[in-house]
């Protein structure tokens, strides 16, 4: 599309997404402040339509409780996917979105251990040794109700290159290119968006329940000590999610679970083997 510096293919990308989402328009940016923004604008006025916007620059990005996801062209994947959507449960999509990411960015062979892992709630980490992840990306889901109809967003930002800025587990920020050298913004979204539209469309029909085991292989958490902002749930070990796709953390002989979209968590340390 003119105006980018890259060529998108969105015809191209347009087309085979037409089979999973009828009518989907696909549109390519240089800059914007925020593709979610935008697209929750736009399915406010029209919540039928299905809509992929792709932006090379976001001038405010932003991630989940509001903190902001700075991207630049050539160095990252910032786009957001909007589409009517009517799920018996919404509990977990975030987590089968990530699945559908990070499986199609890292397939996996039998007994193949992960090295990009999913954070709960919606972050996606790389593993570089036992106890040090980077961060890789992440995924923000608004919707809005327009119409008698309800819409969902699905904004992801994920890095090509990486990083040497602190955050949060380990050094830095990782990047795509780290497991796939030569994968380039607009194929890594070929890549990805149909992938990411199956997954919406089988969340709608089934829930979380098919990407449950998905989740299990890459969870990050699992094992580990964690803390959180839950006054209820200070810290514990991760145990995994329930079938709503909250988390779960043992305190002692009690089982409790952190589902809040505030609550923020972080691994403390490896728990002891045998945990």
């Amino acid at each position: 599309m003119a105006g980018t510096s890259l060529d998108w293919h969105t015809e191209t990308l347009q087309r085979d997404l037409q089979t999973v989402l009828p009518g989907v328009l696909v549109q390519a940016l240089a800059e914007v402040d925020s593709t979610n923004t935008q697209l929750l604008a736009r399915l406010r006025a029209d919540p039928t339509q299905p809509q992929l916007l792709v932006a090379e620059s976001q001038s405010q990005g932003r991630g989940r409780n509001g903190r902001s996801w700075q991207s630049a062209p050539a160095a990252s994947l910032t786009f957001s996917l909007g589409l009517p959507l009517a799920p018996v449960d919404w509990s977990g999509l975030s987590l089968a979105v990530g699945v559908a990411l990070a499986d199609t960015i890292e397939p996996l062979g039998p007994g193949q251990r992960p090295r990009l892992q999913i954070k709960w709630p919606n972050d996606l980490w790389l593993r570089d040794a036992p106890g040090r992840w980077r961060k890789l990306g992440g995924i923000l889901i608004e919707t809005v109700s327009a119409a008698g109809q309800r819409a969902c967003v699905v904004g992801v930002g994920l890095n090509l290159m990486p990083r040497d800025d602190l955050h949060g587990l380990g050094s830095g920020h990782a990047g795509v290119h780290e497991l796939t050298p030569e994968l380039e913004a607009p194929a890594l979204l070929a890549r990805v968006a149909a992938p990411l539209a199956k997954a919406l469309r089988r969340f709608e029909r089934d829930g979380l329940a098919p990407f449950a085991d998905g989740f299990a292989r890459r969870d990050l958490l699992q094992g580990l000590l964690v803390s959180t902002t839950l006054a209820a749930v200070p810290e514990g070990t991760a145990e995994g999610i329930d079938a709503q796709g909250a988390l779960r953390v043992r305190q002692g002989t009690q089982q409790l679970s952190v589902s809040s979209g505030e609550v923020s968590v972080r691994p403390l340390a490896e728990a002891p083997l045998g945990v």
